[in-house]
C-alpha cells in the first residue's frame, strides 16, 4: 500500500451541552506517500478536527488512525507526543514561536527533541533558513521583530528540519498578506517536489491549487476528490477553472 496514513471507520464527537455532536463520521481515508494532500469544506466540516486525528494531535472516538502498520489511536498520550516529534512536522496559522528565543533557536528547539546539538543539524537548520530568505542578520532576532510572513517562514523551517515524514498544515497562510502567502506556499511546492508528503487544511482556492489532491469533507465525511498534476506543470488558469468547477459541484 501507497499510504502514508489510513483511517478505518473514524469516529470523532463531542459533547456540547449534554448533546453528541458528530464530527466526523465512519471515515475510511489513505493519505498516500509523497502526495500533496488538501483537505477543504465548508466551516463545521470537519477539516480540522480530522487533521488533528491523522497527526495524533488528538485521539478519535471510534475507530482506527494508521501510521504505516502503527496504530497510533491505541497510543498514549505520552507513546503519540513520541510519534509526532519522530515522524511529523507542524505548521498552524497561529505560529507559535517561543518569544523569549531568538530565530536560530526556535528552530533548533524542533531539533534538539531527536539529536541534542548535532553539528549536521545545526548546518541543516542554517541551510533551510537561508533557503527560505532568513539570512544570518535575522537569526539573533526575537519572534517580535520579525513579519507575520518571516515568522512563518521560521515555523516551516522548524517543522521540517527533523526530515518529518509527514507535514501537516492548518491554514498556514490564513493571516498572511498576499506576497507573504504566496513566499510560503512557494515553499510548500518545493518540499512536495522533493517528494514531502504534506497535508493541508484550508478554505482558500489559490492556497489549495499547490496541491494535487483535494479532499472535500461535508458533515463529517468525505464526499468527493480531485486529481491535479504536480503545481507548476499545468496551465495555471485551467488548473483553476478545473478546480472551481470541482468545488462548485462539491456546494462549496
Amino acid at each position: 500500500m501507497n499510504s502514508v496514513l489510513h483511517t478505518e471507520k473514524l469516529c470523532k464527537s463531542f459533547s456540547s451541552g449534554g448533546v453528541q455532536q458528530h464530527v466526523i463520521k465512519n471515515l475510511d481515508l489513505d493519505i498516500r506517500k509523497e502526495d500533496f494532500t488538501v483537505i477543504m469544506g465548508s466551516s463545521g466540516s470537519g477539516k480540522s478536527t480530522l487533521l488533528y486525528a491523522l497527526s495524533g494531535m488528538d485521539k478519535p472516538t471510534l475507530g482506527k488512525v494508521y501510521f504505516g502498520d502503527e496504530d497510533i489511536s491505541a497510543l498514549t498520550n505520552d507513546q503519540l507526543a513520541v510519534f509526532r516529534r519522530k515522524h511529523c512536522g507542524f505548521v498552524f496559522q497561529s505560529i507559535y514561536l517561543l518569544d523569549n528565543m531568538t530565530v536560530f533557536d526556535n528552530v533548533m528547539t524542533g531539533a534538539l527533541v531527536s539529536q541534542k546539538n548535532s553539528p549536521e543539524l545545526i548546518r541543516k537548520a542554517e541551510e533551510l533558513l537561508k533557503k527560505v530568505g532568513m539570512g544570518e542578520d535575522s537569526w539573533k532576532k526575537y519572534p517580535n521583530q520579525l513579519s507575520g510572513g518571516e515568522c512563518q517562514r521560521v515555523g516551516i523551517v522548524r517543522a521540517v528540519v527533523n526530515d518529518p515524514q509527514i507535514l501537516f498544515a492548518d491554514e498556514p497562510t490564513g493571516s498572511l498578506n498576499s506576497a507573504s502567502s504566496r513566499d510560503v506556499l512557494d515553499i510548500f511546492t518545493e518540499l512536495h517536489g522533493k517528494g514531502q508528503s504534506i497535508v493541508m487544511v484550508t478554505h482558500d482556492i489559490k492556497t489549495a491549487l499547490r496541491g494535487n489532491r483535494v479532499i472535500f469533507l461535508s458533515d463529517g465525511a468525505v464526499v468527493g476528490e480531485y486529481e491535479m498534476p504536480l503545481y507548476g506543470t499545468d496551465d495555471l488558469r485551467a488548473r483553476r477553472e478545473g478546480l472551481q468547477d470541482f468545488l462548485d459541484r462539491m456546494g462549496w
